[in-house]
């Protein structure tokens, strides 16, 4: 039986990091005339070592301060969370094998719900620049008058799509966060790359960053970069059941999607009234008459939600909606949520972010998901 923690490119701990790494990575974390802290922003195209770069460069940056913030930016293939979040995530421990992601807490976050920014490249923007600001507010404005928090980098990781769109999104990001040093990895691929130098000044104008150009780490004998291809679906199916893995104890056999599947279906649900909660869709409009069959057997963003126009809904985490009763009018969600933390919420949102596949097409197990007693709203 297949297990959902059995990946190759997971589990390898086969990672090359080539000297020009290992420099570039000094020259952000010791770069004396850089105060207040680093704020380094790691791009380039799809497959180029982004997220290991970035990984490799916490780890150095933990040698010198006693914490690192990281931006998650990529709601594809997220670094700490589940896929279709956007994160900030405060790290205090060296990571011992760069080729193993792992979750973590975030100290704020939204759910954007989807896995690309194509969709809504606005509010994506915008629910970035909260989170950095956020950053600024805790960590630079602060002036280390809060105990820790003063002395702490940032580690923006972004995305691989950078053409088009997402090259301009790329650019408002740059400018918006006006980051001390930017991390450029190039492929041997000319065409896919970003463009030569400082590519998101306007005629030279505007802040000036170190900008740190290096190739991906891994060439041929004829210097072309060899890409680690990843099955981006089933990395992001992984992501989402070991999240929800974390509804059972460490400790409690679990290996297998199998008994995953098992170990969910039997798990009881928490019941939160309708009346308690708002629901809103992400992009897309769905009519009134088929909200609950649209919720039922989905996956949302447990959110709390905020009376000033001007902030998002924190998200609190994820939830699987098991079921819909309409006549007590309640739903049945299956969360790793803390219960302190799910009395705060008041809102779910949902977007694009599906159940893996597999774990509905277990044989021998009935799937908590697929209710065939909902009915529709009055």
């Amino acid at each position: 039986m297949a297990s959902f923690g059995d990946n190759e490119e997971l589990q390898s701990a086969n990672i090359f990091i080539p000297k020009e790494w290992s420099d570039a990575a000094d020259t952000v974390a010791y770069d004396s005339t850089t105060s207040p802290p680093p704020v380094a922003l790691v791009c380039g195209p799809k497959n180029s070592g982004k997220t290991t770069f970035s990984r490799l460069l916490v780890n150095l940056l933990l040698h010198r301060y006693k914490k690192v913030a990281y931006l998650d930016t990529d709601v594809g293939q997220t670094e700490f969370t589940p896929p279709g979040l956007l994160s900030l995530t405060t790290i205090d421990k060296i990571t011992s094998d760069l080729s193993i992601p792992c979750l973590k807490t975030p100290e704020r976050c939204f759910f954007f719900g989807d896995i690309s920014s194509k969709r809504d490249p606005k509010t994506y923007l915008a629910y970035i620049f909260a989170l950095y600001d956020h950053y600024r507010r805790t960590y630079l404005l602060s002036n280390g008058s809060s105990p820790g928090n003063a002395g702490v980098p940032l580690v923006i990781n972004t995305t691989g799509w950078v053409k088009g769109i997402g090259y301009d999104i790329l650019v408002d990001i740059i400018k918006y966060i006006s980051p001390t040093h930017v991390v450029k990895i190039c492929i041997s691929a000319v065409n896919k790359n970003l463009p030569a130098g400082a590519f998101w000044l306007d005629d030279g104008n505007g802040a000036v960053a170190t900008l740190i150009e290096v190739n991906s780490a891994r060439q041929d004998s004829f210097n072309r970069s060899v890409l680690v291809q990843k099955d981006a679906r089933l990395l992001r199916d992984l992501r989402v059941m070991a999240y929800f893995r974390q509804c059972f104890p460490s400790d409690m056999k679990i290996s297998t999607i199998k008994e995953l599947s098992r170990a969910l279906a039997a798990h009881p649900p928490y019941e939160i009234p309708i009346s308690s909660i708002k629901i809103k869709h992400l992009h897309c409009e769905v009519p009134k008459s088929e909200v609950f069959y649209s919720l039922n057997a989905t996956i949302v963003g447990l959110a709390v939600d905020s009376e000033d126009s001007e902030n998002f809904p924190d998200c609190m985490g994820l939830g699987i909606v098991r079921a819909i009763d309409t006549f007590k009018y309640v739903l049945y969600i299956i969360t790793p949520v803390p219960k302190s933390s799910l009395q705060k919420v008041d809102l779910l949102l949902q977007g694009f972010i599906e159940i893996p596949t597999c774990l509905l097409q277990v044989q021998g197990c009935i799937s908590p998901y697929m209710s065939a007693d909902v009915l529709p709203s009055a």
